[in-house]
Parts: structure tokens; C-alpha cells; sequence
């Protein structure tokens, strides 16, 4: 049997302000999967089922303390390297091997990571002096390089920059030292032209068609030509729900994934985009406020680590469907059909919420 002190001590952490505004996020996005697919009403309730699976993982995350998370970074991270290695030998996919098909459902460990890496860099910059000092920075290094670089070769180049700049990040709030940060940087550009030699043809042919899309408007270009009309074409009201002739022709591809915000801007116009546009400054505001409420060094870092997570997703995918970005493969955060990404974004957004909550109890 249960002590009552249980009873007694227990209570949801959740923030019912940030979890409201998620839960209206989603729920637009289940209006517009709708319309991007045709109507196809099986589609959206299995997304549903999807966002369901994600909140019941936001409500575990927000209930474990963090001093749970510290512990256990370590084994996460390695079950993620794990998985990563794993993908390279026995992974499923189409066109590239990202996913592991573990019977019910395909799982993207790429995306757990997400998660798995800044808990890691957060928990072993936890004890440490800060700013870090240069052996703690070359540690926190090669932690972010080693799931880039399998997941690179995947190939997943987008996926493999936002787990990259998902440690940056922890690195960066840990207060790392501007002239490493610029040095870092010039290195980046003195390497740029090896790295271009190492992309695969397709990657060196997006970026190419983004600075120049009309040069192969039946190729290459097409993704970004036809999403810039449907975005165009929404004017101030756009067409109306269900009225979109952009993914209704076939014009647009991956309306419901990559493209999803496109399809919403041809059907609800300037003034659907800006409601989203206003879920996501406030959904990430919350979020901040949150962060900048806790007090440990453990919970600011590996906090703004998953809010920047969160805000790269929005800013790619805005940027990829307007022509400002090349076409990259990232969804638009809890809008776009898919289950892992969502998971792994309400799940950090529970750690969030628990980091909060316990704010007061921490040393």
C-alpha cells in the first residue's frame, strides 16, 4: 500500500498556461492537417493519437525531479549513441536510413537526442566552474560531435546542424568566452569549402537552387516555386478552409509534413499565419519566463537549450516555405504530421515545466 505522504505530496507540475497554448497549437494544426490532406480523416486521428502519445510524455517528464535527470544524462546519452550506431546497420527508411522499426511504429532516435545531448552537456557542466574552462570545453565538444557525425551519415544533414546547435547553445549560455566563439566561427569558414565537398549531391543542389530556384523551375526549384505561390496566393483573408488548390492539385509536395504552413497560408492568408505566428511568440515567451524563474545552473542551460530547440524548428521551416531557407526536411513544430518530433518537443517542454516547478526546492 501506498504512505499517504505520497498522496499528500504529489500534484501535477504542469503549467497550465504553456499547456494550453500547446494544446491550441495542436489543435490548429489538426484543422489544417485536415485540409492538407484531402480530408483524410484517418490521417488526423492518427496524428491525434500521436499528440496524445506526446502530452502523456510531457505529463511523465514534468513529474521527474531533476536531480533524477542529472543522474541518469549519462545512460541516456549513450542509449541514444546507441541508437544512432544502430540506425547506420539495421535502419528503415525512404532514401535514407533514419528510422528503426521497432514493430508498432518507426522510431527516430536522431530526435531523441535532441534531448538526450544538452542533458548530458547540462549535467556535466552542472559541478563545474563557469565559464567553462578549455578542457571542459573540448569535452563538451566531442560529446556534440559524436551524434552529429552519425547522424550525418544517415545522411540527415538538417537533423545533424539542430542536434549540433542544440549543444552549442548549452555551451553558449554556460558564459564560453566570445573569442572562442568568434575563433570557432572563422574555423567554420575556413572549412567551408571541404565541407561542401563532403555534402551529397542532393544537399549541394538544395542550397544551390535556394540562392537560385528559376534555374531548374521543373526540378530542383520546384518545392520552393510552388510553395512561394501557395504562400502568395493567400493574400490578407486567403481562399478559405478547405479551398486550397496548391496541395488539393498536387501542386505543393508534402503539404502535411514539410510544407504544412504553406497550405495554412493559402487557406487562412496573412491573418491565419499571424495567429500562428502569435501561438509561437507566446508559447516561447512562457517558456523563457519559466527558465529565467529557476535558479540552478543545471536548469538554465538544459531550459534554454530546448526552448532554442523549439524556436529553430519554427525558424527553418517559416524560412524553408518562404524561400529564405534552403529545403532542409524540418517539420513545423507540433502543426506538421509526424509523431517523434512532436514527442521529443512536448517532452522537453515537461522537463521545462518540472524545472520550474521544483525551482524552489533546488540548492
Amino acid at each position: 500500500m501506498l504512505r499517504s505522504g505520497f498522496w499528500s505530496e504529489f500534484r501535477l507540475r504542469l503549467d497550465p498556461v504553456l499547456t494550453v497554448l500547446l494544446m491550441a497549437l495542436m489543435l490548429l494544426g489538426l484543422v489544417v492537417l485536415y485540409s492538407a490532406t484531402d480530408q483524410n480523416a484517418g490521417l488526423v486521428i492518427r496524428q491525434s493519437i500521436r499528440l496524445a502519445f506526446g502530452l502523456g510524455l510531457m505529463v511523465v517528464a514534468c513529474q521527474v525531479p531533476p536531480a533524477w535527470y542529472r543522474r541518469w544524462a549519462p545512460w541516456l546519452y549513450g542509449a541514444g549513441l546507441a541508437m544512432l550506431i544502430a540506425v547506420l546497420w539495421v535502419g528503415v527508411g525512404r532514401g535514407a536510413q533514419r528510422w528503426l522499426d521497432i514493430g508498432l511504429f518507426w522510431f527516430q532516435p536522431s530526435e531523441a537526442i535532441k534531448i538526450a545531448l544538452p542533458l548530458m552537456l547540462a549535467a556535466w557542466l552542472h559541478q563545474k566552474k563557469l565559464p567553462p574552462s578549455l578542457l571542459d570545453t573540448m569535452v563538451c565538444v566531442l560529446l556534440i560531435a559524436l551524434p552529429t557525425l552519425l547522424i550525418v551519415q544517415q545522411p540527415d544533414l538538417g537533423t545533424s546542424l539542430l542536434v549540433a546547435a542544440g549543444g552549442v547553445v548549452v555551451l553558449f549560455l554556460s558564459g564560453l568566452r566570445w573569442r572562442w566563439i568568434i575563433l570557432t566561427m572563422l574555423s567554420f569558414a575556413a572549412l567551408a569549402p571541404l565541407l561542401w565537398t563532403r555534402l551529397h549531391s542532393y544537399q549541394q543542389n538544395r542550397i544551390l537552387t535556394f540562392l537560385n530556384p528559376e534555374s531548374d523551375p521543373l526540378g530542383e526549384g520546384w518545392n520552393i516555386i510552388q510553395s512561394k505561390i501557395a504562400v502568395g496566393t493567400g493574400g490578407f483573408n486567403g481562399r478559405g478552409w478547405l479551398q486550397g488548390t496548391q496541395s488539393r492539385l498536387e501542386f505543393l509536395p508534402e503539404p502535411h509534413t514539410d510544407f504544412i504552413l504553406a497550405v495554412l497560408s493559402e487557406e487562412f492568408g496573412f491573418i491565419g499565419v499571424f495567429v500562428v505566428l502569435a501561438f509561437y511568440a507566446a508559447i516561447l515567451m512562457r517558456a523563457v519566463y519559466l527558465v529565467s524563474r529557476t535558479r540552478e545552473v543545471f536548469s538554465r542551460l538544459l531550459g534554454g537549450s530546448l526552448i532554442f530547440l523549439f524556436f529553430v524548428y519554427f525558424l527553418v521551416n517559416a524560412g524553408m516555405i518562404s524561400g529564405l531557407l534552403p529545403v532542409v526536411g524540418v517539420p513545423m513544430p507540433l502543426v506538421s504530421y509526424g509523431g517523434t518530433s512532436a514527442a521529443t518537443l512536448l517532452a522537453g517542454f515537461g522537463i521545462i515545466m518540472g524545472l520550474y516547478s521544483r525551482r524552489k526546492l533546488m540548492d
